[in-house]
């Protein structure tokens, strides 16, 4: 069938005129809608912010990075969680002797979490006890992801010194010192112990909520020596040539950690965990598959209610003009003239309806994505999936009422009053 461009403009101009004398109806209806595309676009809008801003986190560490603990991570999503694996503690000699005896291609550093409620303070001022202390090698800035942005990081004499030298993460700084001022040189006060400010790390982000610039480094014996705790485990993290070179690493780390840790050939488990960034950030993406279809499924109820009151609606539309119809039909107005003018009515009110619901959708979205240290976004892939949606309710619901229009006997429509 062809198309009659001057037709199908005269269609959509009597279907704009029509929404525009109900208009209270075609409001109610688009809100309905918008709800509906908002609920859906909003969750999946937030969803890929975050799995964006947990790959972008994650892959800071380096697609080349593994680290040696003692216990994996512990996942909570929705209440559900991966429960770690605890061996025992990892002594400081055997972490020692693990560096000191790699000698696999890449670079081998040493760490511990002193505190995590961590008060630092300097002259008056003081943060909150959430700061986040780490007793480091000269190695740390190799594996950990992170950049120094100003000064200079921690050298193996220093180290070995134990000199009471502090690299500080950005929060410290905003913090502890007003803007302009050099932190560089001063002092601040960790565990009420001085420390002189060498370097100062490059912003990192919250790290989905991880506190990645909260953090104060030390170095390691200095930490041992303020933070000491019984059965303390160390880690180590592992960083090789390329992401290429990253599984010959692990095979190599794994047999000399045996090794160290005095393993029996015969005994099948590690009593270590080797852990890639990666995996992590592939178990907390896949744990967003379960919001993924429970959104779908609260989008997909809100539009069949959606489509159920645009049916009602245009089906009183159809009663409320059935004399129009009559006219229409008895000036020569064909029954699919009749039909696709009510289909274009009902596919207008949705799309109005999809670009209000898309654009709360997307504000909402971002905004419960950048509560938790998310990256603003426009997905669109969903903006067209919403539209689309919007297009598909409009047909459907308006396909039985323009089908009921389109048959209407125009001698008994003109009787209508």
């Amino acid at each position: 069938m062809k198309l009659n461009l001057s037709v199908f403009i005269e269609n959509v101009r009597q279907a704009i005129t029509s929404i525009r004398s109900q208009m209270l109806r075609a409001i109610l209806t688009v809100s309905v809608i918008a709800i509906g595309i908002m609920a859906l676009v909003g969750i999946l809008t937030a969803i890929d912010v975050i799995r964006g801003s947990i790959s972008d986190n994650f892959s800071r560490l380096g697609a080349n990075t593994f680290s040696i603990r003692n216990r994996s991570t512990q996942l909570f999503f929705m209440n559900n969680g991966t429960k770690p694996k605890v061996f025992s503690a990892i002594s400081l000699d055997e972490a020692q002797t693990f560096k000191d005896r790699y000698d696999h291609p890449g670079a081998v550093s040493l760490s511990f979490v002193a505190s995590q409620t961590a008060q630092i303070q300097r002259n008056d001022e003081e943060t909150d006890p959430n700061m986040q202390v780490y007793g480091v090698d000269e190695n740390y800035l190799l594996t950990a992801g992170y950049e120094i942005e100003g000064g200079h990081f921690f050298i193996k004499q220093e180290i070995e010194d134990d000199r009471a030298f502090a690299v500080i993460g950005q929060d410290i700084v905003d913090l502890l010192f007003q803007e302009g001022e050099e932190p560089l040189g001063q002092t601040i006060s960790v565990a009420k112990n001085k420390f002189r400010i060498i370097g100062i790390l490059k912003e990192k982000g919250s790290s989905m909520g991880m506190g990645g610039d909260k953090v104060v480094l030390i170095p390691i014996q200095k930490a041992r020596q303020l933070y000491s705790r019984a059965n303390q485990s160390y880690s180590l993290a592992v960083i090789a040539p390329s992401s290429q070179e990253k599984e010959s690493a692990i095979g190599y780390s794994t047999a000399l950690m045996r090794a160290v840790r005095k393993q029996h050939p015969k005994e099948a488990e590690d009593s270590f965990v080797i852990q890639q960034s990666d995996n992590i950030s592939q178990i907390l993406i896949s744990q967003l598959s379960g919001v993924i279809i429970a959104s779908t499924i609260i989008g997909a109820i809100t539009l069949f209610g959606a489509s159920i009151g645009l049916m009602n609606i245009m089906l009183v539309s159809v009663t409320d003009r059935t004399r129009e119809i009559g006219i229409r039909k008895a000036i020569g107005a064909k029954s699919s003239t009749i039909m696709k003018q009510f289909l274009i009515e009902a596919i207008i009110i949705c799309q109005f309806g999809g670009l209000v619901g898309v654009i709360l959708g997307i504000g909402i979205g971002n905004v419960l994505a950048l509560s938790m240290g998310g990256n603003f976004m426009v997905p669109w892939g969903w903006v067209v999936l919403g539209f689309t949606i919007s297009f598909a309710v409009g047909a459907v619901a308006g396909f039985y009422p323009a089908m009921k229009a389109s048959r209407l006997d125009p001698i008994e429509s003109l009787r209508h009053e």
